[in-house]
C-alpha cells in the first residue's frame, strides 16, 4: 500500500476532492506524505541533516511540520494542514485523520520517548493539542482546540483543555470520519453548571439552618 492509495483515501475522505489526480497535484497533506518517506528513509539512513533539509523545504511548501523520526501509519488523511507540527518521537498508527492546527508534540520534560502514539482510525479536531509521551487509543476521537495531556482508551470521545473522556463506546465502523463537532459536549459550561448546583444546595441547607431573621455567626 502506497502514495496512490494514500491519495485515494484522501479523495475518499474529503467532499471537496473531485479525483485522485486533484489531490495529487493540489493537496499539500498528500505532498507532505510524499516529502516524509523521503525525509524518514534518509534518517533511518542516519543522513540526519539531509533529512531535516527535506522537512524543512516541506514545511515551506505546505505549512506542515513534521520532523523526519516520525513513524506515520498507512492512509493518513491530514485535512487543510496549515499550522500542524508533529514531533520526533510520534508515532501515528493506520487511517487516521488530523485537522488543522494540530499539534502531537512534547512537554519539554520528557526524555527519548517524548511524543504521542496514535493507535488506527484516531481523528484529532482542528487546533487540538496532544503533548508528551501519551498513548492515544484505536477509534478515539479528540475534538477541536483540546488538550490532550494523559493516555485515552480505545473508542473514547475526549474533549476540553485538559482532555477529558465524555464518551466510551458506541463507535461506527469509520469513526475516523464521524466526529461531530457540533454534537460535543462543552466540558467548561458543565463543570459551571455543577458549581452552581452545589452553590444552590449550599445556600439552601444555610438558610435551613438560619432562618432569615436569625443572625448567622455567634450569638
Amino acid at each position: 500500500m502506497g502514495l496512490w492509495e494514500d491519495a485515494k483515501n484522501i479523495r475518499d475522505k474529503d467532499p471537496a476532492a473531485r479525483n485522485v489526480l486533484e489531490v495529487i497535484i493540489l493537496y499539500p497533506g498528500f505532498h507532505v506524505l510524499v516529502t516524509h518517506r523521503i525525509a524518514h528513509f534518509l534518517y533511518r539512513k542516519k543522513c540526519f541533516f539531509l533529512a531535516r533539509l527535506i522537512s524543512q523545504l516541506s514545511r515551506h511548501l505546505t505549512g506542515i511540520e513534521i520532523h523526519p523520526g516520525a513513524k506515520i501509519g498507512h492512509k493518513l488523511f491530514i485535512d487543510h494542514g496549515m499550522g500542524i507540527v508533529f514531533g520526533e518521537t510520534t508515532e501515528i498508527g493506520d487511517n487516521c485523520t488530523i485537522y488543522h492546527g494540530v499539534t502531537l508534540g512534547g512537554t519539554g520534560k520528557d526524555t527519548g520517548k517524548r511524543h504521542p502514539t496514535l493507535g488506527d482510525n484516531v481523528l484529532i479536531g482542528a487546533g487540538a493539542k496532544v503533548l508528551g509521551p501519551v498513548y492515544i487509543g484505536d477509534n478515539v476521537r479528540v475534538g477541536a482546540g483540546s488538550v490532550v495531556l494523559k493516555n485515552l482508551p480505545a473508542n473514547a470521545t475526549a474533549v476540553g483543555v485538559p482532555a477529558e473522556v465524555v464518551r466510551v463506546g458506541n463507535i461506527k465502523c469509520c469513526p475516523a470520519d464521524d466526529l461531530d463537532q457540533q454534537a460535543l459536549p462543552d466540558i467548561v459550561s458543565q463543570r459551571i453548571s455543577e458549581l452552581e448546583a452545589r452553590l444552590s444546595r449550599m445556600e439552601a441547607k444555610m438558610q435551613g439552618e438560619y432562618p432569615p431573621d436569625k443572625p448567622i455567626g455567634p450569638q
